[in-house]
């Protein structure tokens, strides 16, 4: 089955000596992985055939030709551009660790291999915002935040009003439970479920950043089973520290 879609590039890993395995987020069919296997060679074919190891760095938005067999095996690519030619995000240091860890928040997120037209409209425009704003700094928040909406465990705010939300069903209550935030942890959350991307600055010091993507991390892994915790969130809190 030949297909032609765009595509986001979650992540990539080495195969063999000049081969690379590629994981996207497609289009039209949902989680999708390719072998690419002249990835780092400098023969002129490989240049043609646009299989240059630079498209596939993280959350780089591709158009893709590719040859599907739906057998569960790699699929290969046939054509590969870039649909979105970012200019500053594998550049500037705060959103090029954003990204890092952005991709592997969605690489342990993202499971099915059917189409969710709306996460990848969502995470396009999120990008392509990211590529063209400075004030980022709690980018990765509000985009964890409103992901959920698509993988389907977004918070129930008809009751935001209360004093602690309860985790594991996502919801605000009267009460304290033992799997509840705490009254200060619920009024960082809610400020978060405020926030869009052109109004988030200076909202969150550097320690309460710090509580509400632990909040979030916590979140994710109480809702996705085998969710883990990306590594570079080291890596992330030391930059925007």
């Amino acid at each position: 089955m030949q297909v032609k879609t765009k595509a986001i590039v979650i992540s990539s890993l080495k195969f063999q000596d000049k081969g690379l395995i590629v994981r996207c987020f497609t289009l039209s069919h949902g989680l999708k992985s390719y072998l690419v296997r002249d990835a780092f060679s400098s023969k002129k074919s490989a240049r043609r055939s646009g299989n240059k190891i630079a498209y596939f760095q993280p959350l780089t938005i591709l158009e893709i030709e590719a040859v599907h067999k739906n057998k569960g095996t790699l699929e290969n690519f046939k054509e590969v551009k870039i649909a979105s030619a970012f200019h500053s995000i594998h550049y500037d240091i705060y959103k090029s660790t954003i990204v890092m860890f952005i991709s592997e928040i969605l690489h342990h997120s993202i499971r099915e291999e059917e189409s969710n037209e709306q996460l990848f409209t969502f995470l396009e425009a999120a990008l392509n915002w990211l590529d063209n704003h400075d004030e980022i700094a709690n980018f990765h928040l509000i985009l964890m935040l409103e992901t959920t909406k698509y993988l389907g465990f977004y918070p129930d705010i008809s009751d935001i009003d209360l004093p602690f939300f309860e985790m594991i069903e996502g919801v605000f209550t009267p009460f304290h439970a033992i799997s509840s935030l705490t009254e200060h942890e619920t009024n960082l959350f809610k400020k978060l479920i405020d926030l869009r991307f052109d109004n988030s600055k200076k909202v969150f010091h550097v320690l309460e950043r710090q509580i509400v993507l632990k909040i979030l991390i916590d979140y994710y892994s109480f809702h996705l089973d085998g969710f883990k915790k990306p590594k570079s969130i080291d890596v992330l809190k030391e930059v925007f520290s």
